[in-house]
Formats: C-alpha cells, sequence, structure tokens
C-alpha cells in the first residue's frame, strides 16, 4: 500500500479531519487510499502557531486517508485562500499543488516505521491474534475495530 510522510502536528491535523489539503512542491498521479506516515520530526513552531500542546505519535503510520484529487496553484493569494484547509504558516511560497484529501481515519494503535520521501510502497507485517489461530493484515484487524467500536 502507498504511504506519505506528513511532519506533526499536520499528520495529526489530516487523521482528525481537520486538515484536507497536503500541499505539496510536487504533484502525483495517484489516487486512491494511502498510509499517513508521521516523522519523529516535530514542528514545534507550527505547533505553537495552531496551539497544539498535546503529545503527538512520531515514527509510525498513525492512519489513512483517500487522496482524491490535486489541485494546483497559480498564484500565493490562491494558496491563502485555501489556509483553512491547510493549515500552512508563511512557508508556503514554493508550493504549487495541494493534495486533495478525504475519508482520513486514525488508527487505534500506531504501526512504527520509518518513513521516506514522496509516496512509498509499504508492505505491513501479518499479526496473529494470541490464542486463537487467525493471521489477519494489521490495515483489515484496524478496520475490524473501528467498525465493532461503533455500534
Amino acid at each position: 500500500m502507498k504511504c506519505l510522510s506528513v511532519s506533526q502536528p499536520f499528520a495529526d491535523l489530516i487523521i482528525s479531519g481537520k486538515k484536507s489539503i497536503e500541499l505539496r512542491n510536487w504533484t502525483t498521479n495517484f489516487r486512491g487510499e494511502f498510509l499517513i506516515h508521521a516523522p519523529i520530526k516535530i514542528r514545534t513552531q507550527d505547533c505553537k502557531r495552531l496551539k497544539i500542546n498535546k503529545k503527538l505519535v512520531t515514527g509510525a503510520i498513525v492512519g489513512k486517508a483517500n487522496l482524491y484529487d490535486v489541485k494546483k496553484y497559480e498564484t500565493i493569494s490562491e494558496i491563502k485562500k485555501d489556509r483553512k484547509y491547510h493549515f500552512a504558516g508563511k512557508n508556503f511560497q514554493n508550493k504549487k499543488y495541494g493534495f486533495m484529501l478525504k475519508k482520513a481515519k486514525p488508527f487505534r494503535i500506531p504501526i512504527p516505521f520509518k518513513g521516506q520521501l514522496g509516496f512509498f510502497e509499504v508492505k505491513l507485517p501479518k499479526t496473529v491474534v494470541k490464542n486463537k489461530e487467525i493471521v489477519a493484515d494489521i490495515i483489515d484487524e484496524e478496520f475490524r475495530y473501528q467498525w465493532i467500536g461503533h455500534h
């Protein structure tokens, strides 16, 4: 499955459903569901600016989202107009593309993982449920948990 590293606090904003545009200086033809990885480094200035003071998960895959379109920004004023969707500070001059996201969901248990640049492939290990002989993919297990937890 594809995965994208997004610095904290932005990864947390995406999986909580608050951030629906991820700014990048490159585009992609990829569309569909992907994993969200939070690298070890936290952008502390952005945490202060956005008044986020909770403990953020780092060095792990923290959730997933769906990339349904890429918006090309022609001017800085266009980027500023979408600020409530991407939460970028003043450091977006070299950003020209907005990855349009929907259906974001956090994982109940983050998966420790080392990130990479751009979209990268992740093959998650199988997990064995204790005291049973069931082997399930971690993502499917998470999905089942979310389903059961909401009924």
